[in-house]
């Protein structure tokens, strides 16, 4: 009787104590707008544009239902969320076969260990430059203390540049050899510019009205979604206290402005601290641009006090004026440092990490140029390389012995050859220390995006990077994040410790360089697991493509790839371990 009562005990400590479950639906649909004053067809979650904020606690267990309602295949992408053993859910081509149209997929992956501000966004075929984004917004455990004040409330802010054509107009251009030209404009959740200059902003312009409580303090998450333009954030009047970024607390310093580069996340305390004489500019602005020529591009939102006495009016607050000082950009982004005193998700400081004492194994030296013809197309490359999806994902061919899909020979360093487009991947250690020379000899900023990981932003400079220049690496508290910038004529050092397995994206996040091919995979196999327990097996709900599309049954209704839902998920477990536990006692 003891032993069952004890049995009984464990059993409710157990359930009790899982991990929550938490459940989305995502429909992706079009809808037409007008941002910019002119009509369009854009990429609307659940029927919104920008899509819903997901918002979720750490170490919940994540399923999202995709509908895909769009015309053309479709996989969805979580920026910054690791995926830990499971890139199986990560949503770009090398690791999943796209959602095809008229079906759904549901993912399901647990945000382990991790906080802080991410977004979701379509990664196949430029879509994400009509839209299909929001904002993916973790929150700390109670147990766990944030490194602030609790703030009065939660703003999320998505900018970006924006094109009056769709994604499918653009991939044309591209696909003819075009570059993209100049964005029509930047939008600020969804919406064009306050008409604060009428000579740039016609008349009829909805825009965002960002409303606020006097004395209160704000934190602000901000994504820049956009195609390829770095943005300049700042609120007209009010100090940006940064705080945190891609999941990570930074050492707490103020800002009057912000260079946010694609793909890039940051949070923000913002005290509403003016008389509220009138109500305020919020401004993203386009950088390391010709600003005579990009007057137009000019994202404005107003910040809106409930005691405010009017409408804003006048100039906007100014831009850094740095057009001949390269290095005002660089200080700025190495000054955002890691604050090594604050707990992230556990308990332990996450600044105990003392990745300048570890040894590196792996080196390899990434060079960008401007995009290039190979066999009379467009490409853009690392290393001389445009790479070529496969057409069966990576993982899936090696569990399935698929041969000839991809090859494991990307070089260390740019080689003296003509350019290629192939599929080449990094053949990567697994536990190993990985130091990443991003060498940009583009014509334009770039970011840089790594799935599956965070990485230490340990230097970064004008010119070629040399060995050199590791004297000057930041070997303690660097910040830690998944997207980095990379100036024009110019390098940034990263280095990763590489503990989760699977086939991981690198790649250019300006959609046009992602698109002309700016991308590869790294491959993390653990050579001890002979039975396979390191990474999660292949999803029962997996889709599959290429040589395994026979293996793919026809969708026969709009849920039929629904995973377990959290109340049958508690359910099953509850009998399988009741189960167990009656065999024990």
């Amino acid at each position: 009787m003891g032993c069952r009562l004890c049995c009984i005990a464990l059993l409710f400590t157990l359930c009790f104590a899982a991990d929550p479950y938490v459940n989305f639906e995502l429909e992706y649909s079009y809808i037409t707008v007008s941002p910019l004053g002119v009509p369009q067809q854009v990429i609307a979650v659940n029927g919104k544009f920008p899509g819903p904020v997901l918002n979720v606690t750490t170490n919940y267990n994540v399923v999202v239902n995709v509908k895909n309602k769009l015309d053309e295949n479709l996989l969805v992408t979580w920026s910054g969320i690791q995926m830990r053993r499971s890139s199986w859910q990560d949503g770009v081509l090398g690791t999943n076969c796209p959602i095809p149209a008229k079906w759904n997929f549901t993912y399901q992956f647990q945000v382990k260990d991790q906080i802080g501000s991410f977004f979701y966004a379509p990664s196949l075929n430029l879509q994400r430059a009509s839209g299909g984004f929001g904002s993916f917004i973790i929150t700390n455990r109670n147990i766990i203390p944030i490194p602030f004040s609790p703030p009065d409330g939660d703003i999320v802010i998505i900018i970006g540049d924006w094109y009056t054509r769709d994604h499918k107009a653009l991939r044309k251009d591209l696909d003819a050899g075009k570059q993209l030209g100049m964005p029509d404009g930047v939008l600020i959740n969804g919406k064009g510019p306050f008409r604060y200059n009428t000579t740039y902003v016609p008349d009829g312009i909805d825009y965002e009205t960002i409303n606020v409580n006097p004395g209160k303090t704000y934190r602000v998450r901000v994504h820049n979604v956009g195609v390829s333009t770095c943005l300049n954030f700042r609120i007209q009047n009010h100090n940006l206290l940064l705080v945190e970024t891609e999941g990570y607390y930074t050492s707490q310093q103020n800002y009057t402005s912000v260079d946010i580069h694609v793909g890039q996340s940051y949070t923000f305390l913002v005290t509403m601290d003016q008389n509220a004489s009138s109500d305020y500019y919020i401004v993203a602005s386009p950088r390391f641009v010709n600003q005579s020529l990009w007057q137009k591009v000019t994202g404005v939102a107003v910040l809106h006090y409930s005691n405010s006495k009017g409408k804003a009016a006048g100039p906007l607050p100014d831009p850094p004026n740095d057009a001949y000082d390269t290095s005002y950009a660089l200080n700025q982004a190495m000054s955002i440092r890691q604050n090594v005193s604050a707990s992230g998700a556990r308990p332990n400081p996450q600044g105990s990490f003392h990745y300048g004492q570890i040894n590196v194994t792996d080196v390899y030296l990434l060079k960008s140029v401007p995009p290039v013809v190979i066999d009379g197309k467009l490409q853009a490359t690392y290393n001389g390389i445009s790479f070529k999806n496969p057409e069966t994902p990576i993982r899936l061919a090696d569990v399935y012995r698929v041969k000839g899909d991809y090859k494991l020979d990307f070089p260390t360093k740019p080689m003296n050859r003509p350019p290629k487009v192939d599929t080449s991947l990094i053949n990567a250690t697994y536990k190993g220390f990985i130091e990443v020379i991003l060498q940009n000899n583009d014509t334009v900023a770039q970011s840089f995006h790594m799935d599956g990981y965070s990485f230490f932003v340990v230097g970064m400079g004008f010119g070629e990077w040399t060995e050199n220049n590791r004297g000057s690496y930041n070997r303690w508290d660097a910040i830690f994040r998944s997207t980095t910038q990379v100036f024009p004529g110019g390098w940034t050092a990263i280095m990763a410790s590489l503990d989760n397995v699977g086939v991981w994206n690198l790649r250019a996040e300006n959609l046009d360089r992602w698109y002309l091919g700016q991308e590869t995979y790294m491959r993390i196999i653990n050579p001890e697991d002979h039975s396979n327990k390191t990474e999660l097996p292949v999803p029962s709900n997996a889709l599959y493509c290429g040589a395994l599309a026979s293996k793919q049954k026809p969708q026969k209704t709009s849920s039929a790839t629904t995973i377990f839902r959290s109340s049958e998920m508690y359910l099953t477990f509850m009998l399988i371990f009741s189960a167990v536990i009656s065999l024990l006692c």
